[in-house]
């Protein structure tokens, strides 16, 4: 009697949900839309909070900064957990948990009295979305058969890139009608419309054995995160990784996380498996989510204040410059598993960086009076390069992992995406900073009657210094005009770093990501998105996958 042959380790999903697949990512799409369109919405309301009441509520260049670093710093937190916690009780509970949770803290946020309760309750929001985004990529590995993920990864892919661009737009739309709050209350009718549909249309789905809690792993990484992500926003906020509270933060958070991997190595019930990162693909992969957000974030930092301060646009207008981004990743990131199954998801990864690095240097052409059809060019390139890197490296990460696994590996690709675009904001615009004082300080030093204390403040940013030159009426005409040439030079070079930040990307996955190669039985490429066995329409895959483990 011959033996019985072992379940697959990726198991077909059944006929029901198989049914209702795309619309199931549709829902998923929209919940993932508002976490996403929140962040870049927010940018656009920093100058209106900063006036005065009844317009704003007065915030100062401090409290603009902790209403988003709240947010970050909560949701990067708590992204791991949310992971663990989804594969453990249920995705869809924690998804709707943390919709219900972001919607809540978006109502008191639009409602806030002060900079402090605005900060508080972005804190709340960061809260409730660090329980959406990994659901959303974790449910979608659930409901899709190992063929078509690269395809659905894309749609979502492109997704997150149409709600970085056409949130400056909403934004601008909302605060020429209505009041800064709008930014915040336009979540609420996404939220319960995502909640209606994901409450109807979602199936459920956990890992079937998890085994034991690992509680000291989560409060660990949870530390851990915290501590290195607070460092890196305090290092920025300062433009000084050198000062001992940055250093104590950031080396706390390294030996708490480096405590983590020690006790996961170790532990029989592990969070997560540290012997994923063996894998020189899945390694190479979540270090080329980081890099490529290190050097987009970095630039999409500057680039508001060039469109804004130095070329004159409004916020709309500027939102309406990004669409070139958005478009571009909406054509390109479905189709580009297309590419991973001709070229291979090294090559095309690789050539995708390539692009990001090559677009990030020719933002040395742009100056004050640049054709503004260049940007949109670049701009255009950088979506398209963007759209060929992160649909096949998240196929990679989620594909290395079992589906029962799905929340763990969604929580480390969004984990290293916060922290790399984190850094990326707080070592590039630091370096933006400190070239854009050096350039402007002699000219301020000719101003006369200006204190020591008000040149060092008017020297922070082009902001200040035109602030600045606005006082002095006709006469600070000459000091704008300086301001705006010492911001294009210090621009200039922190898109040279970027630039070497994308090459290096481009050398890892060029190294170590997986090329075109068979796979044995009939599996598909890991992460390349060719299709594996073909599916049934009987089997339930969480048993099916229990079955495998056992």
């Amino acid at each position: 009697m011959s033996a019985a042959s072992p379940a697959p380790a990726h198991p077909p999903v059944p006929e029901a949900v198989h049914r209702r697949r795309w619309a199931i990512l549709a829902v998923l799409m929209f919940s993932l839309l508002i976490v996403v369109l929140d962040n870049s919405i927010l940018n656009v309301a920093m100058k209106t909070i900063a006036t005065p009441a009844p317009t704003g509520l007065g915030a100062t260049q401090s409290q603009l900064e902790w209403a988003i670093n709240s947010y970050t710093l909560v949701f990067a937190g708590l992204l791991f957990t949310s992971g663990l916690l989804g594969d453990r009780y249920g995705r869809k509970r924690v998804l709707l948990a943390g919709l219900a949770l972001f919607g809540v803290g978006s109502v008191l946020a639009g409602l806030s009295d002060s900079p402090a309760e605005l900060i508080a309750f972005r804190a709340l929001m960061g809260f409730g979305g660090a329980f959406v985004m990994p659901a959303t990529l974790a449910i979608l590995m659930n409901v899709f058969d190992r063929d078509e993920q690269p395809r659905a990864i894309g749609i979502w892919a492109a997704g997150v890139g149409l709600a970085i661009a056409i949130g400056p737009i909403t934004g601008g739309v909302l605060l020429e009608h209505f009041w800064w709050g709008s930014v915040f209350m336009v979540n609420v009718p996404i939220v319960i419309t995502a909640l209606i549909a994901m409450a109807l249309l979602v199936p459920e789905s956990k890992d079937p054995a998890p085994g034991r809690p690992d509680p000291l792993g989560v409060l660990l990484s949870v530390v851990g995160l915290v501590l290195l992500v607070y460092g890196i926003i305090k290092g920025g906020q300062l433009a000084d990784f050198t000062d001992p509270e940055v250093l104590l933060t950031v080396g706390g958070g390294i030996a708490v996380l480096a405590g983590f991997v020690l006790h996961e190595k170790r532990s029989d019930h592990p969070a997560l498996d540290i012997g994923h990162f063996r894998d020189p693909a899945f390694s190479a992969a979540v270090a080329a989510v980081a890099l490529v957000f290190f050097a987009l974030m970095g630039v999409t930092f500057f680039m508001v204040f060039y469109t804004q301060s130095v070329r004159g646009y409004t916020p709309f207008q500027t939102g309406l410059l990004l669409l070139p981004l958005a478009v571009a990743q909406l054509v390109f990131a479905p189709r580009a598993r297309l590419a991973v199954e001709r070229f291979g998801a090294r090559a095309t990864c690789t050539g995708g960086m390539l692009v990001i690095a090559a677009t990030m240097a020719s933002f040395l052409l742009l100056d004050t009076g640049t054709p503004i059809w260049i940007l949109e060019v670049l701009f255009f390139l950088q979506g398209a390069g963007m759209a060929h890197i992160m649909p096949p490296v998240t196929v990679t990460i989620m594909q290395s992992l079992p589906r029962r696994k799905a929340g763990s590996g969604s929580a480390v690709n969004n984990i290293f995406r916060q922290v790399g675009g984190a850094l990326g904001v707080a070592v590039l615009g630091s370096l933006l900073s400190t070239a854009y004082r050096g350039r402007i300080e002699d000219e301020l030093a000719r101003v006369p009657g200006l204190s020591e204390g008000a040149r060092h403040a008017a020297g922070e940013s082009i902001e200040a210094t035109r602030a600045l030159a606005e006082r002095m009426g006709p006469a600070g005409r000459a000091l704008a005009e300086r301001a705006d040439e010492a911001f294009v030079h210090a621009m200039h070079v922190t898109v040279v770093g970027s630039a070497a930040v994308a090459l290096l990307g481009a050398a890892v996955v060029a190294l170590f990501l997986p090329g075109r190669r068979g796979a044995p039985d009939g599996e598909g490429v890991k992460g390349a998105g060719v299709p594996g066995p073909g599916r049934g329409r009987d089997s339930s895959p969480e048993a099916a996958e229990a079955e495998a483990e056992r």
